[in-house]
């Protein structure tokens, strides 16, 4: 009846994850994908850009060395933007490699153009020269993710003025930068300059940043900017922004200061990318930035065989998550029942220093009103960090006074987003306090800061 049992509009994690599970399971299956190589943001202009950005530059400026050998430390002294793009294009080629012969293997077929609804379960594909293609699917998954949102108010220029997509392709590393927006893209942004050393400033409107990380991490990792001497300009509104004869840009904010810098990062809010999906031709409606309303269990949309996955969906907006929103979808649609969900997932927030949480908060867990303990263990505590010259870098971890149990564990440092893991089994697992004590940790390990925070809420708990 229909061409293809699923159509994938967008080929980033969720996309990818969805067609490649129905595949496995012996279904047709076609991905479009509007860029000129399959991947999407998270491969082309978003996470793997940036995260490869942030290796580069920590590689190239000695940054993890500069414990022992001095914050004038580098192992290449001009470093410019062609260095930084060297690596990032052959780690694209080979994330796009993979994808393509992950598809080949798999049976999934892929088809270069824009997708457009043209019933719900008919897709108009319009390629780069114009010519058309029509395709109908029984299930079709939107996958299309988020595009930077950009206010007019805001003289983009790809030569001074840039929106997170377009800084992973910069012409040149500026001496003074300045962020709008201290999201997660802000934050690592402005954190992976000021470690080349240029001079950062960070604005945000709101009087704090990345709300659903635990206070006191948050504490710590501002006190690192600020020793950094990153400007960090919080409760001021960017009131205009112009550029000067020589494209330099100027921001006034509403307290009255300006901020001038060689360049702007404009990263304050993505929009979905449906504007052109044609959705009222399917019976689908989006909200103001938008996005697809779906069940958060099945991922389906208000139109049964329609899924959404992925950034377009909000929140989390993470690619772990979005890869496992993919497969459900698939699982869902095609009568398959995939466990639950575990109830908690990491966040990485590929800052310098990183930071990675798991569970809840310390603000979490006051709201709910459970007795709880803390334990801190500090990087430089470890032999391992001493080893690697770490001056920062902690992790916090809560427990219930009651059942013992683990509540959230929280790390700002260096290898933060691979350390949680650790924590994130034994929280899904509803392990104990007594598994940090009681197990052996390699040694010499960051890992071992478990055992130090644990050895630290206990001593505190049985004071109690």
């Amino acid at each position: 009846m229909y061409d293809y049992d699923m159509i994938v509009i967008g080929s980033g994690p969720s996309g990818r994850r969805a067609a490649v599970q129905s595949a496995k399971i012996g279904k047709s299956v076609l991905v479009i994908e509007k860029g000129r190589r399959v991947g999407g943001v998270s491969v082309h202009t978003g996470t793997i850009p940036s995260k490869t950005l942030r290796e580069t530059v920590l590689n190239l400026s000695g940054w993890r060395e500069r414990g022992f050998y001095g914050r004038s430390y580098r192992v290449k002294q001009d470093i410019g933007a062609a260095d930084l793009m060297a690596r990032l294009h052959k780690t694209l080629d080979h994330e796009v490699d993979v994808l393509e012969h992950q598809f080949a293997r798999n049976g999934v077929k892929t088809a270069r153009g824009e997708a457009r609804f043209l019933d719900p379960h008919t897709i108009e594909i319009t390629g780069e020269a114009g010519e058309v293609e029509k395709v109908s699917g029984a299930h079709v998954l939107i996958a299309v993710g988020t595009r930077p949102f950009r206010p007019d108010y805001v003289p983009f220029n790809g030569m001074s003025v840039f929106d997170s997509d377009e800084i992973v392709d910069l012409p040149k590393l500026p001496r003074s930068l300045a962020v709008i927006g201290a999201g997660v893209i802000g934050v690592e942004y402005a954190s992976i300059f000021s470690a080349l050393d240029v001079a950062v400033t960070l604005i945000e409107p709101r009087n704090s940043f990345l709300d659903f990380i635990d206070k006191e991490l948050i504490e710590e990792f501002t006190h690192e900017l600020r020793d950094r001497n990153v400007g960090l300009r919080f409760g001021a509104k960017v009131t205009e922004i112009t550029l000067g004869p020589d494209e330099r840009p100027s921001c006034k904010l509403g307290d009255g200061r300006v901020v001038t810098a060689d360049m702007l990062l404009f990263a304050a809010g993505r929009v979905g990318a449906t504007d052109r999906l044609n959705l009222e031709a399917a019976g689908l409606a989006v909200d103001h930035r938008g996005r697809l309303g779906v069940d958060p269990k099945t991922l389906q949309t208000s139109v049964p065989h329609i899924y959404a996955a992925g950034d377009v969906i909000g929140f989390p907006s993470l690619a772990s998550t979005s890869m496992e929103q993919g497969r459900l979808a698939a699982c869902h649609a095609f009568g398959l029942e995939p466990p639950p969900p575990p109830e908690f997932f990491p966040y990485g927030i590929y800052a310098v220093p990183e930071i990675s949480t798991v569970g809840m908060s310390e603000e979490e867990v006051r709201k709910r009103e459970i007795p709880y303990e803390c334990g801190i263990a500090r990087f430089r505590e470890t032999s391992r960090g001493h080893i690697m010259g770490l001056n920062n870098g902690m992790m916090k971890m809560i427990f219930s006074v009651k059942t013992r149990r683990l509540l959230g564990v929280h790390i700002v440092g260096e290898g933060a987003t691979e350390l949680i893991h650790i924590g994130q089994a034994v929280l899904n697992l509803k392990g104990t306090i007594d598994y940090f004590i009681e197990n052996t940790f390699n040694y010499p390990t960051l890992a071992e800061a478990y055992k130090i925070a644990g050895l630290d809420a206990w001593n505190r708990m049985s004071r109690g």
